[in-house]
């Protein structure tokens, strides 16, 4: 059997931002958000993509306020429907033949046990978190590689290092993004793209609030399970977007955010097989630090 790049990966230059196009996914608020002002302070025309209409108007009027200099395009899409994936794809074509930087950012969770959730929840998940950046990264493949130095993030998550009890389908999706990235690293170098598959723990977003809860949940769990979600994010967005971004012009293959992130991925490899009861004990405790730590009480 024939294996294609075999040979050494060519080593990149430093990512470029100025005068270049940045496509972000997933951009109206949380990361995303932060993202894109961070790109538009370094000098990169934005297409913006989210669901959220009324937030990415916003955002996109705040950063052409900001930056008068630089373009910025909005496109509201559901990213679930694979249609919509294709028509961002081909707006994106239509108005720019060559992009510097896709970030597949948008993402939604689903919470309960694998028997709580309809097959429908687990393929809205599987559509949004991995079908979405592996349709676009696809069509905009062309675009990515028509000038050298281009760069793909994928943003997984910690549960694409472990696999929690109670979000099988958000950790599938990610553990999906997590491989196909990895191939993508070894196959896009030669063509002088980078990758950077992205693991952050707990960042203060809005993905708590807006995730989706398995048709079969108890509905007396449902909001202490969505508080208790919420209370384990607690890195800020915009250290997170500061640290994907130097990352990105690093051309790092791998970027672990926050400690919660870390040590969850060094357990996972020290005791593969042990390390799931272990960070159940973590998450916990971690759990209640931030229950104490929002309602103000001493820690």
């Amino acid at each position: 059997m024939r294996f294609e790049g075999r040979r050494p990966m060519t080593r990149l230059r430093h990512y470029r931002f100025a005068g270049r196009t940045a496509v972000v996914t997933g951009a109206a608020g949380g990361i995303g958000a932060h993202l894109a002002h961070g790109l538009a302070a370094r000098g990169s025309h934005l297409v913006l993509v989210d669901v959220d209409a009324a937030r990415l108007a916003a955002l996109a009027a705040r950063l052409r306020a900001a930056r008068p200099g630089l373009t910025v395009a909005a496109i509201v899409a559901d990213l679930a429907d694979r249609d919509e994936v294709r028509r961002v794809a081909a707006e994106v074509l239509a108005a720019h033949p060559a992009i510097g930087l896709l970030v597949n950012n948008a993402g939604v969770a689903l919470g309960g046990r694998f028997d709580q959730v309809t097959v429908e929840q687990f393929e809205t998940v599987m559509n949004v978190n991995f079908r979405a950046p592996m349709l676009l990264t696809h069509a905009l493949l062309p675009a990515l590689t028509a000038e050298p130095g281009g760069h793909l993030v994928n943003v997984s998550s910690l549960f694409g290092l472990i696999a929690p009890a109670g979000h099988s389908a958000y950790t599938a999706s990610k553990f999906a993004l997590r491989g196909l990235s990895q191939v993508l690293h070894s196959e896009l170098a030669d063509r002088g793209v980078g990758v950077t598959t992205v693991h952050p723990g707990g960042v203060r977003t809005g993905i708590a609030a807006r995730a989706l809860t398995g048709a079969d949940v108890p509905a007396a769990e449902v909001e202490p399970n969505r508080r208790l979600f919420a209370a384990l994010l607690r890195h800020p967005p915009e250290r997170a977007a500061a640290r994907i971004l130097d990352a990105v012009a690093r051309r790092r293959a791998r970027l672990l955010i926050g400690a919660d992130a870390a040590v969850p991925d060094l357990l996972a490899r020290l005791l593969p097989n042990g390390h799931a009861r272990l960070m159940h004990a973590i998450t916990s405790a971690a759990a209640a630090y931030g229950r104490r730590a929002a309602a103000g009480a001493p820690r």
